[in-house]
């Protein structure tokens, strides 16, 4: 949705800066292949229709051929605006499917008042997705993550799990049905934001968990910030540090032999 102002050399500069990137990590992750059916999962936010549009765009330049199906989970959630997203996929002509779960329900039945309701909510949310794109015939989901939601992972594991883990660009499911893109992963929130606010996207907010102000992932999320706004760069550095992976430099005897290092006898 396209804004009727002439777009400024400040715009184009975004526009094509962020086709850029998930150009490239497209590319550097091998995520879209010819002849495949992208299921684009979305969900009404600023960072799933951003990925939509891009797909989109460049779907129309790529030397490769591939189909997009846009789907959204209505999860139920109380005052949902079941008619935007549908209007909005129509307008633009894109295939789209819209699957109705009561997740909501679930999840306020199982998680106790004042709890972190995210982690359950996503996995039901992720088996559903799992289900559609089975059904749909569709060879990679597309997920709306972007450069920041990756490092607020990185250290949410860390903080909280215990593990040098994030959220890779390409992933496999489990039972190895389903592969997983995330074509934002290059992008950082605020070109999104700004991307999103310039093509005056029909946000839908998410009233279960975005009103869950103490969510980890919110304090994550302001130490990032506080730290970027100190150090202007730092957080695409802790993203490059996930591309440039030392295992001798770690401790994980999984990754490296550390057993075998000074036991050759010398001559």
């Amino acid at each position: 949705m396209q804004t009727t102002q002439t777009p400024s050399k400040t715009w184009k500069k975004l526009e094509e800066k962020l086709r850029a990137k998930v150009g490239q990590a497209i590319r550097d992750y091998n995520m879209i292949q010819d002849g495949d059916r992208v299921m684009v999962c979305l969900s009404g936010g600023k960072d799933s229709y951003t990925m939509l549009d891009i797909l989109l765009t460049l779907q129309q330049k790529a030397p490769i051929n591939f189909d997009i199906l846009a789907v959204n989970l209505d999860q139920k959630q109380p005052g949902f605006p079941q008619h935007i997203l549908p209007e909005y996929l129509q307008s633009l002509g894109v295939p789209y499917r819209i699957v109705e779960e009561d997740t909501y329900s679930t999840v306020k039945r199982i998680i106790p008042e004042g709890k972190t309701m995210c982690s359950l909510c996503s996995r039901l949310r992720r088996g559903i997705l799992y289900r559609v794109a089975n059904e749909e015939g569709a060879t990679k989901l597309a997920l709306g993550h972007h450069r920041d939601d990756i490092v607020e992972t990185l250290f949410l594991n860390m903080f909280h799990g215990g593990k040098l883990k994030a959220m890779p660009p390409k992933l496999v499911s489990d039972d190895g049905e389903n592969t997983v893109i995330r074509p934002l992963a290059y992008c950082s929130e605020n070109e999104i934001q700004r991307y999103a606010n310039g093509k005056a996207f029909p946000i839908i907010p998410c009233n279960l968990c975005g009103s869950q102000e103490n969510l980890q992932r919110v304090k994550i999320k302001q130490m990032l910030r506080a730290w970027e706004k100190e150090n202007p760069g730092r957080t695409d550095s802790l993203f490059r540090s996930i591309q440039n992976v030392v295992p001798s430099h770690l401790a994980d005897t999984q990754l490296f032999d550390f057993s075998e290092l000074g036991t050759t006898e010398k001559s």
